[in-house]
């Protein structure tokens, strides 16, 4: 206990060190937000941007620990933001108004216009990531601002169906899902009027983008934890793709098992869930 207390303490100085916790106003309500913005980023060159949204009853800060983010911006030279949903919630349209409840997209539009004005950001590099809730709600930044986001990620979260059933825009974006197939928080097989299906989510992302409909099948089990990953590309000008975790739970591979302290299910470490996404958003930048 005192080893993983000192742990949690480093990882609180480093955070406050290099991180920053910043307030917005939007529509009148004070939105919060943590940035990190690594050391080494050149303030003359363009640099990639990535939102980073926690799960639902979660906050910024637990997301940036939890996730470990910070460490692959700083190898990859990319600016991480987290911003806090209100009540420690998002906007998807599911268990809450699409559009009478908060103002989450909105958030994001007026959270990205100031950063534009504290770094030089590179439009064509701007994505967002986000676990369980957080991942539900990315899917709705691809469909209302594909102009903007090149890619997204979502980690424990299939394509929510009132997202799917507004989405108007012809824009391509890149697409990828990460979900264990015995999480039982959020079902792989999907939930009703609530969620797609895994599948159905990649499919439906397949022919939206016009990919390819056969894909590149990958198995990786390299390592002796119960589970192993099976990651499906379907490729075009915006690829798709479908990490699925054999046996995995509610978590971000490759992190802590201890899980922000909930029985979440099997953590793989087959694969790092941030050098994934980082080389999928770095392939799928806007041209």
């Amino acid at each position: 206990m005192k080893t993983i207390f000192t742990t949690m303490l480093c990882l609180f100085i480093t955070a406050a060190c290099f991180a920053q916790r910043q307030r917005i106003k939007v529509n009148d309500q004070n939105r919060s937000f943590i940035t990190y913005a690594p050391k080494s980023i050149d303030s003359t060159k363009a640099v990639p941007l990535v939102f980073n949204f926690h799960g639902g009853g979660m906050s910024a800060l637990e997301q940036m620990f939890y996730t470990e983010m910070n460490s692959s911006a700083e190898a990859n030279g990319f600016i991480v933001v987290y911003p806090q949903g209100i009540e420690s919630n998002w906007n998807v349209g599911f268990d809450m108004d699409y559009d009478e409840g908060s103002n989450d997209v909105g958030f994001v539009k007026a959270l990205l216009k100031q950063l534009k004005t504290k770094y030089n950001i590179d439009e064509g590099a701007i994505f967002a990531t986000g676990l369980s809730r957080g991942g539900f709600f990315t899917y709705r930044l691809a469909i209302e601002m594909p102009e903007t986001f090149a890619a997204i990620a979502s980690i424990g979260a299939p394509m929510p169906n009132q997202v799917q059933q507004r989405h108007k825009s012809d824009g391509k974006i890149a697409v990828l899902l990460a979900q264990g197939d015995a999480d039982f928080v959020v079902k792989f097989d999907g939930k009703g009027l609530s969620y797609l299906s895994a599948q159905k989510t990649i499919d439906y992302w397949t022919n939206h983008n016009q990919n390819y409909p056969d894909a590149i099948i990958e198995n990786i089990n390299t390592k002796e934890d119960g589970t192993e990953v099976i990651v499906k590309t379907y490729q075009g000008k915006a690829n798709v793709v479908l990490v699925q975790i054999k046996n995995g739970g509610h978590t971000w591979p490759g992190a802590d098992d201890f899980n922000i302290g909930y029985p979440l299910g099997k953590t793989t470490h087959d694969i790092s869930m941030n050098e994934t996404l980082w080389q999928f958003f770095n392939a799928n930048r806007k041209k």
